[in-house]
């Protein structure tokens, strides 16, 4: 019996193939040939995250996938019962394995091995196989950016539109978009505890 609802995404791709138990939130979107299964746990997809082309997500007995909003899996990711945070990118061919949890503006860089049980703070740069921490930066304005660009996307595709990055109506949006972000992360950060 599947159990899949993806009645709250802004576009899923004819080609993706989506099993079991599996939530897309407000505004996602799941590209070509991208690959859902969740046999043994639930997969969670947050508001306005985009699974991209060929990723790959999959659950373990008592390991589930959560996926926060506002993120970026890009191209070949895979995502195995680990748990991403909130506005993080997942760079192409990224791995996450096995009980990882990848906390909230952090940037999983391309072709990196995240290894079973690997705790990743907020606000990291992670490279590397096995991938490490080389640097803290809250990427929260361009993670954000990635994913609203996606969310752009997707609704032109689903009316059809495959050029939705491209002309002066897309850089006007950029530039507002942008300014938007920039301010909604100063009043964040404003409003921050102090320390």
């Amino acid at each position: 019996m599947s159990l899949v609802d993806l009645s709250e995404a802004a576009f899923v791709h004819p080609s993706a193939h989506v099993y079991g138990r599996v939530k897309a939130r407000e505004g996602t979107s799941i590209w070509v040939n991208a690959v859902i299964r969740a046999e043994a746990a639930h997969v969670e997809i947050g508001r306005f995250t985009n699974i991209q082309d060929f990723v790959m997500i999959h659950t373990d007995p008592g390991r589930p996938v959560v996926i926060g909003d506002y993120c970026s899996i890009t191209h070949h990711a895979t995502i195995h019962g680990s748990t991403i945070g909130h506005n993080v990118l997942v760079g192409i061919n990224a791995t996450i394995y096995g009980g990882a949890h990848i906390g909230d503006n952090s940037i999983v860089g391309q072709h990196a091995y995240v290894k079973d049980g690997t705790i990743v703070p907020p606000n990291s740069i992670v490279v590397g196989a096995p991938a490490k921490v080389i640097r803290m930066a809250n990427n929260w304005v361009a993670n954000r950016m990635n994913a609203l660009f996606y969310h752009r996307n997707a609704l032109a595709y689903a009316r059809g539109d495959h050029r939705a990055w491209d002309g002066p109506e897309f850089e006007r949006w950029l530039e507002h978009t942008l300014e938007a972000l920039q301010a909604e992360f100063a009043a964040l950060e404003a409003a921050a505890p102090a320390g």
